[in-house]
């Protein structure tokens, strides 16, 4: 079984948004790792307590983190985002782990971006399984489940629901001539499970990553300042390359 824990930066609206692009990011690796690895991220908590003053209990969200940080502003603005970075340097170390993302650009589109967004998320991790092209350990047939963070649950679980009997992608190139193909969901298993990010270490990783991912297109003056930007960089070991065709860090732009 494959876990991937979800978290988005941005926003879907496209009308007076102060967003240009909402993303989606996905951390998936296989249940075997899971022990192993949650063990991996609570030591690495304890060490930013006993270096950073953030305790176990406190939530990393990167959207406040820098600017609007509330008790957390007790913790330096150079050592939160201090923070932010080792994050991203602590996921890159883990093996078996894959992450990648979805990056929509709002400019110009009409449809529904959440549905856009979670369609090309689902689709990229079933068809990443169906071809067994996750790194680590396997089974002999592995099923995939999806841990979001809780927003926009229902609709998430009504879009998910719906693919599994009626989900029409595009064909491409010349091998079906053109219209569209009936996809549905083989690989996915149960509704997807809701976290809140509070409470859930990994959501707190996928939520850096996101804001990371999203410093790339739209940066902070701030981070800019601080090479966030560039981040997303440090993910190279433990990016989906598969994901996407047109670069090496699992970014699939829409």
């Amino acid at each position: 079984m494959y876990l991937m824990y979800v978290d988005e930066s941005g926003d879907t609206g496209l009308v007076n948004s102060p967003t240009r692009y909402f993303i989606l990011t996905g951390i998936v690796f296989h249940e075997l790792r899971w022990t192993n690895i949650l063990s991996d991220l609570v030591a690495f908590r304890k060490s930013l307590r006993d270096s950073k003053g953030l305790k176990l209990r406190e939530e990393i969200h990167a959207k406040d983190f820098i600017n609007k940080p509330g008790a957390l502003m007790r913790i330096q603005r150079n050592d939160r985002v201090d923070i932010l970075k080792k994050c991203i340097v602590w996921l890159n170390s883990q093996s078996d782990v894959s992450v990648f993302s979805i990056v929509v650009d709002k400019q110009g589109k009409t449809g529904d971006i959440f549905e856009l967004a979670w369609n090309a998320l689902i689709m990229r991790f079933e068809n990443t399984i169906r071809y067994k092209n996750f790194p680590g350990p396997q089974n002999a047939d592995d099923r995939g489940i999806v841990f979001s963070d809780n927003t926009d649950g229902a609709k998430l679980t009504k879009l998910i629901r719906k693919m599994r009997h009626y989900n029409t992608i595009p064909n491409t190139g010349n091998l079906y001539g053109g219209g569209y193909r009936n996809m549905r969901l083989q690989y996915l298993i149960e509704d997807p499970i809701m976290r809140d990010s509070a409470n859930s270490l990994m959501h707190q990783i996928a939520d850096v990553t996101a804001y990371m991912i999203r410093q790339k297109y739209e940066p902070n003056a701030y981070m800019k300042k601080k090479a966030g930007q560039t981040m997303y960089k440090k993910l190279e070991d433990v990016a989906l390359k598969v994901a996407s065709k047109n670069n090496d860090f699992g970014l699939v732009e829409l």
